[in-house]
């Protein structure tokens, strides 16, 4: 028989009974900051409903490249973070920050207002631009914090 491998040496303190209140509250209030900044975006730089959806696409590739800064600086650098700091900075006002839904929907604007280049491109470039965001970030926390790890307990 197979013995399962110990993978993590505790559980995730997210997952532990009683505390999904704490987290869908800072999920929340970080998706209301992160999608008000999103906003924001939209209203200083507008497009179109048939031009190429430029601000969308560079809010998603930003907060892709947040994200993996926010995950990498969070497990190198604090590892002893409270356990409400990635939900409220993570999911929270980057996932509402990105938009993903906005987007495709923006896609399935163009393709009805016989744009199939934009929506293609749009398509394409903003999955290569988050991919590319979000391994940039992880990339930059990785090469600041290089020798500059702190473990678990402290050592």
């Amino acid at each position: 028989m197979l013995q399962k491998m110990a993978l993590h040496a505790r559980t995730h303190p997210d997952h532990h009974p009683g505390v999904q209140r704490s987290v869908v509250a800072a999920v929340a209030v970080g998706g209301a900051a992160g999608a008000a900044a999103r906003y924001g975006a939209e209203l200083l730089w507008p497009t179109g409903p048939t031009a190429f959806p430029w601000t969308i696409l560079l809010v998603n590739a930003v907060g892709c490249f947040l994200m993996g800064i926010l995950m990498v600086t969070l497990k190198l650098r604090f590892p002893s973070a409270p356990r409400l700091v990635s939900p409220l900075l993570g999911t929270g006002v980057l996932g509402g920050f990105t938009s993903f839904s906005h987007y495709t929907d923006g896609v399935r604007q163009l393709f009805e207002a016989d744009r199939p280049g934009y929506a293609t491109g749009s398509l394409l470039l903003t999955v290569v631009a988050a991919l590319a965001g979000v391994t940039a970030g992880a990339l930059v926390a990785h090469a600041v914090f290089r020798g500059g790890y702190r473990t678990q307990d402290g050592a």
